[in-house]
């Protein structure tokens, strides 16, 4: 079995400088806000605004699942989003 079907990874959503939300997934939280702080493996989304603080994790979920719901949620609009914050 590969280590997908382990539940360590995590969706996140990201506040920006130009207060966008950015949602992503990680197995490590501290070492991928870092990432998008630096711009040292971070998204190119974070080129021209500044990855500011997680204003929601959700763990629990593995690779396929965490993905799945990266889907989902970036399907939704702001307001939706907000109120899931």
């Amino acid at each position: 079995m590969s280590g997908n079907d382990d539940c360590g990874w995590f969706v996140y959503i990201i506040r920006a400088s130009d207060d966008s939300l950015y949602t992503g997934i990680t197995t490590d939280l501290a070492r991928r806000l870092e990432q998008h702080q630096t711009g040292k493996g971070g998204a190119k989304y974070f080129r021209g605004r500044k990855a500011c603080e997680f204003v929601f994790t959700e763990s629990g979920h593995n690779r396929s699942s965490a993905s799945i719901r990266e889907a989902q949620i970036k399907k939704m609009t702001r307001q939706q989003k907000n109120l899931l914050l």
